[in-house]
Parts: C-alpha cells; structure tokens; sequence
C-alpha cells in the first residue's frame, strides 16, 4: 500500500475535506495504522472518521461519501413498531436501560449474524478500546430488556451534541429498533440532532436515515462537537414520544 496512507504512532489523521481518497484504493479509506489508542478514536471522530477493518487486517479508517445519517425527528417508526412500543411501556416485564451493560451489548454486536459479511468488524481490539471510551463516558449503550434477560441493544459514541451510532443487535424480534426509537427520543430530549449511521444500507434508510454530502456533514460535525456533552439518563418512559 502507499505510505502515504500509513500512519506512524506520532502522526495525526488527516482532514477528510483536504483528501477525497487515493489512487488505486477504495473510496472512503483515509488512512492505515497497525494499532488503535482510544485518544485516536477521539480524534477519528472529531474528523468525522470511523474504523472499519476485520480481525487479519491493519486498522483502516474511513470516511464515507455521501455519509448515511439520521436525524432523531425523522425516525420512521412503522405500525407494528409503535405496537411493540406501546408494549413495552404497559408491561412491567419489559425495560429500557442507558449504559447498564455496555460490555454485553458490544459483545452481542460483535456474534450479531450480518447479512453478506463471514465474521465481525467488532474486533477484540474494538472492544477493548470502545469499553474503556465507556468508562471514560465517550461511549454509551442502550438496552431492552425483557424478563430481566438482554434480548436488544446498540452502542455508540458521543461527542458534543453529535452522536456516532456503530451497531446494533436483537434477540428478539424489533428490539434492536426499539432500542433505536429510545435513542432518538433521548436525543431529542437532549438536543442531539443528528446520528452518524455510516454506511449506506436499504435498512438504514427505511428507519428514515438519508445520505449527506460529506461536506455538509463534516461542517455539522465541526459545529455540534463543540457544544456540551449532556448527561445521559433515561428509561422505557422516553419511549411515549413514538405513541
């Protein structure tokens, strides 16, 4: 590979509005490294970059054009979503929990079956340093749980008023979408307007998330990450905004 795509220890990533890609390499890929610090997850997000590699490769770090995003508004919450919603709010055996169980959901993501994919992204490299973004409070997750067993859940960063969403899961039908319908509402709730969903994928944009330019995102990024971070802290309450 070139080496101008590799990145030494010492060396920042580069801006995604300077490079639009490389000659001979796949779109989107901004640059290699052999490892990953959680400092340099920071700073892959502030730029608007996200890893993106399988556990025999060096870590590749991307940046997608256009970018799939979700605005918390315009969630597209189906009838039979709405039903199991309306479920999960009357009956007592059902719960929505913020970071209760962040390493058990990033390791549900990580066995989540994926359509045309043989293995994970979700690397134990990954994990580890997600986990510890976690107990830096950079990291959160969502839960549904029903009969106190985790049958739902998606995990993802924050920075400023700018939410990174990177995987979901369910054991039971829907609760990876309840789980993201709570998020939404959270997000409204605290002022979060927009959610990095990075691929584009016909699933993605049936829940209502759309493509932006990677200019445009990149400028929303650089505006919302300089804003406060909130405090996160919600239930299965938050979940009435849908109903």
């Amino acid at each position: 590979m070139a080496s101008s795509l590799w990145l030494a220890e010492e060396d920042a990533l580069p801006s995604p509005k300077q490079i639009d890609g490389y000659v001979d390499y796949p779109d989107g890929l901004m640059a290699i490294s052999q490892s990953m610090t959680p400092e340099r997850l920071i700073e892959a997000y502030q730029k608007g970059i996200f890893p993106w590699y399988s556990e025999d490769q060096p870590v590749l770090w991307w940046c997608t054009s256009p970018r799939m995003t979700l605005q918390p508004s315009e969630l597209i919450v189906h009838h039979s979503l709405r039903k199991k919603i309306k479920q999960i709010i009357s009956q007592p055996e059902w719960a929505i929990t913020v970071d209760g169980a962040f390493t058990q959901v990033i390791a549900n993501c990580a066995l989540s079956p994926r359509a045309g994919q043989d293995g994970t992204w979700i690397t134990a490299e990954i994990q580890t340093h997600y986990i510890e973004l976690f107990h830096q409070k950079i990291a959160h997750s969502v839960e549904v749980w029903h009969q106190g067993h985790l049958v739902g859940g998606l995990y993802g960063i924050n920075l400023g008023k700018m939410f990174y969403g990177e995987s979901m899961f369910m054991k039971v039908p829907d609760a990876s979408k309840v789980a993201l319908a709570a998020l939404c509402a959270a997000c409204l709730k605290m002022d979060i307007p927009l959610i990095d969903c990075q691929q584009e994928t016909q699933h993605l944009a049936s829940l209502g998330a759309k493509p932006l330019e990677k200019i445009v995102f990149l400028n929303r990024l650089e505006t919302l990450i300089t804003q406060p971070a909130p405090i996160w802290n919600f239930d299965k309450q938050i979940l009435a905004h849908w109903v």
